[in-house]
């Protein structure tokens, strides 16, 4: 039995969000074709996810000079726990399902923290005695669906990030499902989603 994670990366549900309509479709063939797993569904939009600031900065400073974690400010406290639980979160999923919009070039912020939280060195990434990066995430699997107005055919920063990111832990089956263009010709939205659609269907069946 496996675990999947799915994170959604839009305040918005599948009746308004064409990203979350894909991503709804994904988790319906998958808890289909795989009724023993066990699918954890992560909403950033509907959880506190705590940005790297001057809380958790302070409270890893803390706690790297031996104060107990009883003793850090309240505020530091909640946040490091938040951001611990997502931390511990991934590393006990064996699928990971991102799903999101390409904003302004990027992904939601919500996303980048939630990024920030299962990118942690010494857990997901250690330094070899090079000073190279190396990736401790083997073993799992990870899909991207992003929806965009313009075409950009995965050479859009945010894309590329999140391709970057789970490659750079070293997930090393990575797989991109796109439904781009939806703005720049409307006449053709319906067919775009469409295919998309069908293509999320046969990636979760098989994933």
């Amino acid at each position: 039995m496996a675990k999947l994670l799915v994170v959604r990366a839009h305040p918005l549900t599948s009746e308004f969000s064409r990203s979350m309509q894909l991503t709804d479709e994904f988790v319906r063939v998958y808890s289909r074709t795989h009724p023993d797993d066990d699918i954890l569904d992560l909403n950033l939009y509907a959880r506190a996810v705590p940005e790297i600031d001057l809380d958790l900065l302070s409270a890893w400073k803390k706690l790297g000079s031996g104060v107990p974690f009883a003793h850090l400010d309240e505020g530091e406290q909640i946040k490091l726990t938040l951001f611990d639980g997502y931390t511990s979160q991934f590393l006990i999923v064996d699928k990971i399902v991102v799903a999101n919009p390409l904003w302004n070039l990027n992904v939601p912020t919500r996303l980048k923290a939630w990024i920030d939280a299962i990118a942690v060195a010494g857990q997901t990434f250690v330094y070899n005695e090079d000073g190279v990066a190396v990736g401790l995430v083997h073993g799992k699997k990870a899909v991207h669906i992003q929806t965009s107005g313009g075409v950009f055919e995965g050479l859009d920063p945010a894309s590329m990030y999140v391709k970057t990111i789970f490659t750079f832990l070293g997930v090393e089956e990575f797989e991109q499902i796109f439904a781009e263009g939806m703005d720049h010709d409307p006449e053709h939205a319906g067919e775009i989603v469409a295919a998309a659609l069908a293509r999320v269907r046969e990636v979760a069946a098989a994933f």
